[in-house]
């Protein structure tokens, strides 16, 4: 039994990080204003949330099984507390600070007409940090995480957020609302 729970463990990791990815790619591209090829503009937003949500049940996936399985030894404090876990401590604490940002920025989701827009945004700014955490975590703490599929799938994966972070941060980054209100000639200025 625990080897099946350790490979679904980590097949649900996995699964989890390229939902991960897919939703930050997927945001950059809701904060644009941007249709996706045949999918209104409006749509890529909810499509954002919906893989977001996805990538969380299948972090869940990815957790529960490990509270079970002897060999990992993970523990509730070790899911919350980063770097304290038996099993590859370095590596397991920054899938547990990925988790806690993850955790945050749900929250914050959740709660984002409570909490305003600003500290909505300034949390969600902690997508760009998870995300590399969360992919360390998966290539130092996975069993197969030196093996060629998961190497190149990282190699995709990273090539991905970094190409879309960097059309992000460009100076041919428009926001459709900043294009609307101000005419056509608005660029983004480092807001989330």
């Amino acid at each position: 039994m625990d080897d099946a729970m350790w490979a679904f463990a980590r097949v649900s990791g996995l699964v989890s990080m390229v939902l991960l990815t897919g939703s930050v790619l997927l945001g950059i591209l809701a904060r644009s204003g941007r249709p996706l090829l045949v999918i209104p503009r409006f749509s890529v937003s909810l499509l954002h949330r919906n893989i977001s949500l996805l990538a969380v049940v299948f972090l869940v996936f990815h957790v529960a099984p490990l509270l079970l399985d002897s060999y990992a030894r993970v523990n509730l404090v070790d899911v919350v507390v980063p770097f304290l876990g038996s099993y590859r401590g370095f590596w397991q604490g920054l899938g547990t600070v990925a988790l806690d940002l993850m955790a945050a920025v749900v929250v914050t989701s959740a709660l984002r007409h409570r909490l305003g827009q600003r500290t909505f945004r300034v949390v969600h700014w902690a997508s760009y940090v998870m995300w590399p955490l969360a992919l360390a975590h998966s290539v130092g703490n996975g069993t197969d995480g030196t093996s060629a599929p998961v190497v190149a799938a990282a190699v995709v994966l990273t090539v991905a957020v970094l190409a879309a972070a960097a059309w992000r941060v460009s100076a041919g980054f428009l926001e459709t609302a900043s294009l609307r209100s101000s005419g056509g000639t608005a660029r983004n200025g480092w807001r989330p």
